[in-house]
């Protein structure tokens, strides 16, 4: 019954929008291109034509002035994400929220301790050469962290 009910509904509109395409295509003609119409030129228009006002003694809006938007104001409008001039809990912990995201490797809102600690056990994985799960001390020495080249005097002291 309710297919039934559907289909007849279904041919309705397909038969409207039929009628409501061919109505379209009668009015631009059968060759799809609109018929002439005829053009009304526009007159020209004379410079002692144009509008002109009394401007004497007359003064517009004045500019808004600028504020200086203190370091603490930025921060408060960073956090305050709907402007209502007060920040929620869920506004203040979306921040955080995004980076509990970037941590849940497997997305199941559960951050076990390997999650939390993936740099240090992505840096083990790679050390463990032979996969033994366990480290020598030559394995142990490529977690060594590079050292960064000392910075070059700018003094010209002698």
């Amino acid at each position: 019954m309710i297919r039934g009910l559907l289909g007849g509904l279904a041919a309705l509109m397909l038969v409207a929008a039929g009628i409501f395409w061919w109505q379209g295509r009668a009015e631009t003609g059968f060759g799809g291109e609109a018929p002439a119409l005829p053009v009304a030129e526009a007159p020209e228009a004379e410079p002692e034509d144009l509008p002109s006002a009394d401007a004497d003694g007359m003064m517009g809006v004045a500019p808004p002035e600028a504020t200086t938007v203190g370091r603490e104001t930025r921060r408060f409008n960073l956090v305050d994400k709907d402007r209502d001039n007060r920040i929620s809990r869920t506004e203040m912990l979306s921040g955080r929220a995004r980076d509990f995201r970037k941590l849940d490797k497997d997305g199941n809102n559960l951050l076990t301790f390997d999650e939390w600690a993936h740099t240090t056990v992505d840096k083990f994985k790679v050390a463990d050469g032979n996969a033994d799960l366990f480290l020598t001390r030559e394995e142990f020495a490529t977690t060594r962290p590079k050292e960064r080249p000392k910075p070059k005097q700018k003094c010209a002291c002698k």
